[in-house]
C-alpha cells in the first residue's frame, strides 16, 4: 500500500534555525469488502442452525414426547380392547401352542369360554335393565317423597306451623338447584381441560412403556441394550447368575461386591474386568453360564468372553458393545498395500484383529500348523491367507496337496513346486507320496554337514480329514488313510512333525470337524498353532486345541456357524496372547479369489519362475478294472449308469465320454459283465472283486 506523505514548513525568518518539519502520513481508508447477500447469510444460519447437535436434539425430543402421545394411545386401545374381547386369551392359547404346552393352551380356551359366557350374560342383562331402571327409580322417588312429607309433617305438629310439612321437600329441592348450579360452573372449564388431561395420561402411558421409535428414544436408552457396562451392572449381573454361594457372598460384602472387581478399561470395540470370585465359588461355575451372564449383562452370547488369568479363583470378562462384532473389520493389508513383503524368520503375518481391535499377527518361523473347523466357515481363506503372505517371501518354497479340489488354491500354479487338487482315492495317494517325498527331503537336510542352511519347505494339505479317511491301499496292503502304524500318509505326518521343524521341513493341514477318526490325536497335538473355527461340541473343540486351552475359557463350540465366519480362536506361542490367557480370538480378513490370484502374481514376480508338478496329468493311461472297483466300493451291486457317473466324476478326460458299450467292453472276459437285476443292467461288487484278485494273481504268476 502507498503512503501519501504531506511536508508543512513553517520559516517567516530566513536567518533563523529552520523550524522542524512536521510530517503527516495520510493512510487511505481500507476498500470496503463486498457485502453478503442477505439471503446467502440466511440460508448459511438456517443450515447451521438445523444441523446444530441442540437442535437435533430438540427436534428428537418433540418427536419422542409426540410419538409417547401416539403410542399411549395404542397401548390404551390394546388394553381396552383385550379387556372388552376374548383376544388376550387367544393370544395365550397361541403362545402355548407354540411352546408344545397344550395343557395351558387347553386351561386358557377354557378361561376364554368363561369369558364368552360371562359377557353374554351380561350383554343380555342389559337388555332388561331400561325397564328395572325405571321402576326402581319410581319407587325411590315415590319413597323418597313421601318420607320427606312424614318428616315435614312430624315438624309440623312440633312447631303447630301448617308450612313446616313442605320443609324438608323444599329443602331437597334447593339442594338438587345448587348441584345443578356447580355443574353448570364447573362444567365449561372441565369440558376444556380434559383433552388436555386426556393427553397426559396416554403420555404417562407411552413414556412408562417408551413406546417410541428406537431413533427418537434417549441415547443409551435401547431396552437396555447397548447399555455401558459399569461396576453395579456387572455385580448385579453375577449376583443373579443362579450361584448361591456368590449371591449370598455378595449380599454380605460390605461394599455390595465392588471389592471384588478390577477398573473397568476399554478394550477395542468393548470393555473388560477381572473378577475375583469369593471363597467357595469356583471359576468353572461362572465359565458354565456364559449365556445367562450375557443375558444379564444385555448381551448376546456371543459378545461375552470368559478366560481365565494368571491370579487364583479369577475370572477375566470381555464384554463387546452391542452389535459391534457383527461389523466388518476391512481388507487385509496384503490386499490395501502393494509393497508389502514378507520374512519368514523374523515377520509376522496379518490375520486379522483381536477382539480388542489390535492387529493379530501370526509368527510361522519353525511352527507346524492346524485349523479346523465346521464346513463352510472359511477354514481354506484362513489358511490360504497365511500361505498368501509367506509366498511373498521368494524363498519359501511349497508343496501343496488341496483334496476339495474346487480351485481354492489354482492361483499357486506356478508358485508351488507341486499342487494336487481333486478329491479322489488318486488324489489321496499322491498327496501321500508328496508328503512322503517331503520326508526324504527333510532327511536329506538332516544329513547334511551342520551349519547348513536350508530354504523353508511348507508341506500344506488342505481338507486333511479326506487322506486319514482314505480306505485306499498300496501293493504292500499298506493304507494310505487311517492312524495306523503302518498308514502311510499318518507316518509321513508324525515324521515330519517329530524332526522337520530343525531343518526348516513344516507341515500344515487344514481340516474339518475334527473327531479321532479324521484327526488322529498325535497328529493334531504335534501342531505348534493350532486354531479353530465355528465347532459344534466341546468335546471337538478340545480335539482342535486341546485340553489346556479350553480349560483356559477357549470356546470355538460357542461360536455361531455362519454368523461368525472366519472368526477363530488360537492357541499358539506365534501370537501376541495376554497375560494369563491359553488363547486368543481373532477375526480374520477375508481375501478373495480375485485379490489372491494378484497377490501370488506378485510373488511370482519375486521368483526366478516355478514348474508347477500337478502329477495326475490329463490323458494318462487308467486301470479300468480298478477304478470301476473303487467307484462301487460302497454298494452290492450298482447300475450301469450310475458306474458311468461315477467313474466321469473320477476323471472325466478318461472316462467323462463312456457309454454302457465301453462299460461292457471293458468287463468283456473278466467274469464281471453287466447283468440283469430287477430289469436293469447292474454291475457287482463281488464279482469285480474277484476279477481284481484273480487278475493280480495272473500277474503275480506271470512274474514268477
Amino acid at each position: 500500500m502507498t503512503e501519501n506523505v504531506v511536508s508543512l514548513y513553517k520559516n517567516p525568518d530566513p536567518t533563523a534555525d529552520p523550524a522542524p518539519v512536521t510530517t503527516l502520513t495520510v493512510v487511505p481508508d481500507p476498500v470496503p469488502a463486498k457485502p453478503v447477500p442477505l439471503w446467502l447469510r440466511s440460508g448459511r444460519a438456517i443450515r447451521t442452525a438445523a444441523t446444530h447437535d441442540t437442535t437435533r436434539t430438540t427436534a428428537r425430543t418433540l418427536a419422542r414426547h409426540g410419538l409417547y402421545v401416539a403410542g399411549g394411545a395404542r397401548i390404551a386401545a390394546k388394553r381396552a380392547w383385550d379387556g372388552r374381547t376374548a383376544a388376550r386369551y387367544e393370544r395365550y392359547m397361541r403362545t402355548a401352542e407354540a411352546a408344545g404346552n397344550f395343557e395351558a393352551a387347553a386351561e386358557w380356551e377354557e378361561r376364554g369360554q368363561r369369558f364368552r359366557d360371562a359377557r353374554h350374560r351380561r350383554r343380555m342383562d342389559l337388555l332388561h335393565s331400561p325397564l328395572d331402571a325405571a321402576k326402581g327409580a319410581a319407587v325411590t322417588t315415590g319413597m323418597g317423597i313421601g318420607g320427606l312429607i312424614l318428616i315435614g309433617i312430624a315438624m309440623a305438629i312440633a312447631t303447630k306451623d301448617a308450612t313446616e310439612v313442605v320443609t324438608p321437600l323444599m329443602a331437597v329441592i334447593k339442594f338438587i338447584n345448587l348441584m345443578v348450579t356447580i355443574v353448570q360452573v364447573v362444567w365449561g372449564p372441565a369440558v376444556s381441560l380434559a383433552p388436555l388431561l386426556a393427553l397426559l395420561a396416554l403420555w404417562a402411558v407411552g413414556s412408562k412403556q417408551q413406546a417410541a421409535p428406537q431413533w427418537a428414544l434417549p441415547d443409551r436408552v435401547r431396552n437396555g441394550e447397548g447399555e455401558p457396562i459399569t461396576p453395579s451392572i456387572v455385580v448385579k449381573a453375577l449376583r443373579d447368575l443362579g450361584v448361591p454361594a456368590l449371591r449370598n457372598a455378595i449380599k454380605e460384602m460390605g461394599d455390595a461386591g465392588a471389592s471384588m472387581l478390577s477398573p473397568i478399561v476399554i478394550a477395542g470395540c468393548g470393555i473388560e474386568v477381572d473378577v475375583t470370585l469369593p471363597s467357595g465359588v469356583s471359576t468353572i461355575e461362572v465359565q458354565g453360564r456364559r449365556r445367562k451372564l450375557a443375558e444379564n449383562l444385555s448381551r448376546h452370547e456371543h459378545e461375552v468372553f470368559i478366560t481365565i488369568p494368571q491370579a487364583a479363583r479369577t475370572v477375566r470378562l470381555w464384554v463387546a458393545d452391542s452389535g459391534a462384532l457383527d461389523e466388518p473389520i476391512g481388507p487385509s493389508p496384503l490386499v490395501t498395500d502393494d509393497t508389502l513383503t514378507a520374512d519368514y524368520a523374523k515377520g509376522k503375518a496379518p490375520w486379522g484383529q483381536d477382539l480388542r481391535g489390535d492387529a493379530a499377527a501370526l509368527s510361522l518361523y519353525q511352527r507346524h500348523l492346524l485349523i479346523t473347523g465346521l464346513s463352510n466357515q472359511g477354514k481354506t481363506v484362513a489358511l490360504r491367507s497365511l500361505a498368501l503372505w509367506l509366498s511373498l517371501d521368494k524363498s519359501v518354497q511349497f508343496l501343496m496337496g488341496d483334496l476339495k479340489g474346487v480351485g481354492d488354491w489354482a492361483m499357486f500354479d506356478g508358485l508351488a513346486l507341486t499342487l494336487i487338487q481333486g478329491p479322489t482315492d488318486e488324489h489321496v495317494i499322491q498327496v501321500t507320496e508328496m508328503v512322503e517325498g517331503a520326508v526324504e527331503e527333510m532327511n536329506r537336510r538332516i544329513q547334511a554337514p551342520p551349519g547348513t542352511t536350508f530354504p523353508p519347505l511348507i508341506v500344506l494339505v488342505d481338507e486333511a480329514q479326506v487322506a486319514f479317511m482314505c480306505p485306499a491301499k498300496d501293493e504292500d496292503k499298506r493304507p494310505y488313510g487311517g492312524a495306523k502304524a503302518n498308514s502311510r500318509y499318518f507316518m509321513a505326518v508324525r515324521k515330519i512333525h517329530n524332526q522337520g521343524r530343525a531343518v526348516n521341513v513344516l507341515m500344515w493341514q487344514g481340516t474339518q470337524d475334527p473327531t479321532n477318526e479324521n484327526l488322529p490325536k498325535l497328529v493334531r497335538e504335534g501342531a505348534h498353532t493350532r486354531a479353530s473355527l465355528a465347532l459344534g461340541t466341546e468335546s471337538q473343540a478340545r480335539m482342535a486345541l486341546g485340553d489346556k486351552a479350553v480349560d483356559g475359557g477357549a470356546a470355538p463350540n460357542l461360536l455361531r456357524p455362519g454368523l461368525d465366519r472366519g472368526t477363530l480362536v488360537v492357541a499358539s506361542d506365534g501370537i501376541t496372547i495376554p497375560a494369563g490367557q491359553s488363547s486368543i480370538t481373532v477375526r480374520t480378513h477375508y481375501v478373495n479369489d480375485d485379490d489372491a490370484t494378484a497377490i501370488t502374481d506378485r510373488a511370482k514376480a519375486l521368483r526366478d519362475g516355478v514348474t508347477t508338478l500337478t502329477l495326475i496329468e490329463r490323458g494318462q493311461e487308467r486301470d479300468q478294472l480298478a477304478d470301476i472297483a473303487a467307484v462301487i466300493a460302497d454298494a452290492p451291486r450298482l447300475r450301469t449308469q450310475d458306474v458311468l457317473k461315477r467313474l466321469s466324476a473320477l476323471n472325466p478326460d478318461a472316462y467323462g465320454d463312456w457309454s454302457p458299450g465301453d462299460l461292457t467292453r471293458a468287463l468283456d472276459g473278466t467274469g464281471a459283465e453287466p447283468y440283469k437285476s430287477d430289469g436293469r443292467m447292474v454291475v457287482g461288487r463281488d464279482q469285480i472283486t474277484r476279477a481284481l484278485a484273480h487278475r493280480d494273481e495272473t500277474d503275480s504268476a506271470s512274474g514268477a
